[in-house]
């Protein structure tokens, strides 16, 4: 992360080993939830009492100066505050500026640089009003003895500006130089000040992300305030990391980011951000690591037999298991046979093979006298699910059945009734399987595949629906270590890095829209020898405010061409239109599905041989792996066509270089979160996922190892959270509102 030794804050220890935790992202209302959902101990007036200490940054911010009724809804709009709270201290302490205006540079008109901040003093030279009951602007003449600027000023106060510039009094101006028709000028200066004024100005003012209709000067006035009520803090970190050469306090750190001495203060990488970084992260894996042990202290069961179920589907197969897929499994196979509760994520790149890793699993589990299930997140993806499993299923004796959302009330009813009796071993399904009405005779293993398109409820449902159910969640988004942390919990990994036997490399080629009538023409010539393709665009139906294809669109004009052998796909469709366009696609009575990303996760067609992703430049990198590999998942030769608008912006053309350079999603994952930050590596941003609010992954995720090192530290040592640094520790927890770790201490 290029922390190097200026705050001293890397760790030469090794991490600990994976010790796995709940289902559960970092946001402190979901570890609430999982709170009052699992633990019958959990009482209301459980609830801990926050510091006292604490009891100023967690006040409204009305009292503020620049804060009144008008204002105070604009900040309520800056930090998401709901309709029934205020904004509090504590959201504008951690609100960080993004860059500074730097003033310590003081110029000559005729040196000043255009497009740039300046501030230089200068002598009122003329007034220039504009007509009665026009819209033009005021001007105002300004100059010193090397050159002059115009200040313009646009529906403004004739006499606020007649008042603050005098003709012919000497000022100090402040703002952004630029030049229109030939003449230096200042539009709305920053500030106008007098010798005195000039005094009192921050040689170094930082730069906030704001609303629409809030002043930075109101935002810095009001943040600057708040930090005058921030009272000193015990220390919360061990002695090692506090050694380190210049690590400020947490109030320093505080200072030095909100009133820079240079414009380097705020940077990233600066020993007051790092400070703020490792607080934050350390609040969220202690959090994390509290709850894990809450949770595996209470019993779980051994839910594993002698193998022959797993053995039979294993024989059945055409290949052999990749070395990867041999070692899940055993690591799965090694937590369902403790007295505890498995909670592991198999991640795997695009068709490792992490369905039959489950279907190992869930062999294991039915084989001890249990029942398993396997939750998707789409219909599709479930009947895909459904559809693969269904023929080891039969070899092993496994009774199998789905349950969707739209199945119909007698055959749902009966699904539901075998279930109770015991007579399905294994339920696939939607988000149906977490309904009341789902009742399992004993359920043992929960498999979750793409979690992090769940709620938090909806998951800890499907895992309450038995008696210490093993949790086994898959992704097939290779997801960066940092973010396995973050967004997983700590969970015990397994990874699958190899593909199976017989999968094809995929080429990638890249070409501008403007050459789409070559790709539909070279299409046109592999449909004639039967293959199959699939042509992605990002939206249903055309945008006027986005410059898109829509897959409407797209299907009429393709269907101009190839007549009755383009199908589409996507997810405005009815259930029952989306299977029978899939059936088409995967026997072949159609050629071409034209689709949205409703195709990303899941869809298994071996004979589809080619993609074309339109808009290409559009997508996030993971996104367009997963994308891609919807070919390659047969014999044939496969190809990957990226079509992108002109101009590419830089990260775009990053992101198809990458693409064209490697098939590897776990390096893939990592530039991913390298060029866009950890909040959108899964998808879109999701309640329940927000990012950390002064910790960026993608820059302090080495802090992380650090921050779960002393977490795991601290729980060995002093799991009560007992004497000074324990009351410092709850301080911590308090501040970042992990308030809900600290009732696992009360509830014993």
């Amino acid at each position: 992360m290029g922390c190097g030794n200026r705050a001293g804050l890397m760790s030469s220890r090794s991490p600990q080993p994976n010790a796995g935790i709940a289902i559960l992202p970092h946001d402190p209302r979901q570890i609430s939830c999982e709170i009052r959902n699992h633990d019958p101990r959990f009482k209301a007036d459980l609830a801990p009492m926050r510091p006292s200490l604490l009891n100023p940054l967690f006040a409204s911010a009305a009292g503020l100066p620049g804060i009144g009724p008008k204002t105070g809804k604009l900040f309520d709009r800056l930090f998401e505050r709901g309709a029934t709270s205020d904004t509090r201290l504590i959201d504008l302490l951690f609100h960080m500026p993004h860059a500074v205006i730097d003033r310590r540079q003081r110029v000559k008109i005729a040196d000043a640089m255009l497009d740039r901040m300046v501030l230089f003093e200068a002598r009122v030279a003329e007034h220039r009003p504009p007509p009665p009951r026009s819209k033009a602007p005021y001007k105002v003449l300004v100059e010193d003895d090397t050159g002059d600027v115009l200040l313009v000023f646009f529906l403004a106060n004739h006499q606020w500006i007649e008042k603050s510039l005098p003709l012919g009094a000497t000022r100090w101006i402040s703002g952004k130089l630029e030049l229109w028709d030939g003449y230096r000028q200042i539009v709305h200066p920053d500030r106008v000040l007098d010798a005195e004024g000039l005094a009192k100005l921050p040689p170094v003012e930082p730069v906030y992300p704001l609303t629409e209709g809030l002043h930075l000067r109101v935002l810095g006035k009001a943040i600057d305030a708040a930090l005058t009520k921030v009272p000193p803090l015990p220390e919360w970190h061990s002695d090692f990391v506090t050694k380190s050469p210049g690590f400020p306090s947490f109030g320093q750190a505080l200072g030095q980011i909100h009133r820079p001495a240079t414009p380097d203060a705020i940077g990233l990488e600066e020993p007051a951000r790092l400070r703020l970084a490792l607080d934050e992260l350390l609040a969220n894996q202690l959090a994390l690591v509290m709850m894990r042990n809450h949770m595996r202290a209470a019993a779980g069961r051994r839910n594993t037999a002698g193998g022959a179920l797993p053995a039979k589907i294993e024989n059945s197969l055409p290949f052999s298991l990749t070395r990867s897929q041999v070692e899940a499994f055993a690591e799965i196979k090694g937590d369902l046979g403790q007295p505890k509760r498995m909670l592991r994520l198999l991640q795997g790149d695009v068709g490792s093979g992490k369905t039959l890793v489950a279907l190992l699993a869930m062999a294991s589990v039915v084989e001890a006298g249990h029942q398993a299930a396997l939750m998707a997140p789409t219909e599709i993806l479930a009947r895909q699910h459904y559809e693969t499993i269904a023929p080891f299923a039969e070899v092993a004796g496994l009774r199998l059945a789905l349950l969707t959302g739209r199945d119909k009330t007698a055959a749902r009813n009966k699904t539901l009734a075998a279930l109770a009796e015991g007579e399905i071993d294994i339920l696939v399904g939607t988000h149906a399987l977490f309904q009341e009405s789902v009742a399992f005779r004993d359920l043992a293993l929960a498999v979750v595949d793409e979690q992090h398109r769940f709620g938090v409820h909806q998951r800890l449902a499907l895992g309450r629906k038995g008696e210490a159910v093993d949790v086994l969640v898959m992704t097939a988004t290779p997801i960066p270590r940092t973010l396995v942390l973050t967004y997983f919990g700590d969970m015990d990994v397994s990874t699958l890095r190899e593909k199976p036997a017989g999968r094809q490399p995929i080429e990638t080629r890249a070409l501008p829209l403007d050459r789409i009538g070559d790709v539909v023409a070279r299409l046109g010539t592999a449909i004639a020898k039967g293959t199959r393709a699939y042509w992605v665009c990002p939206l249903v139906e055309e945008s006027e405010l986005i410059d898109v294809a829509g897959a409407q669109e797209r299907f009429a004009t393709l269907q101009q061409v190839f007549g009755g052998k383009v199908g589409l796909l996507h997810g405005k469709m009815k259930g029952k239109d989306k299977d029978e366009t899939m059936e088409a696609f995967a026997s072949g009575a159609i050629q071409i599905l034209v689709a949205t990303t409703v195709i990303e996760v899941g869809v298994d067609v071996p004979e589809a041989t080619i993609i074309v992703i339109e808009h290409a430049e559009r997508f996030g990198l993971a996104q367009l792996h997963q994308l891609r590999g919807r070919v390659g998942r047969g014999s044939g030769k496969s190809a990957c066509l990226l079509l992108y608008k002109t101009p590419l912006g830089e990260t775009a053309k990053s992101r198809i270089e990458i693409m064209r350079e490697t098939e590897d999603g776990f390096r893939i994952a990592e530039e991913d979160l390298r060029l866009r930050g950890e909040g959108e590596v899964l998808g879109t941003r999701q309640s329940g996922t927000p990012g950390f609010r002064l910790a960026q992954i993608e820059v302090h995720g080495a802090l992380l190892t650090l921050a779960r090192q002393e977490a795991q530290m601290i729980m060995k040592d002093n799991p009560r959270l007992e004497g000074p640094r324990g009351e410092a520790l709850r301080i911590l927890l308090h501040l970042f509102e992990r308030d809900e770790a600290i009732k696992l201490l009360r509830a014993g």
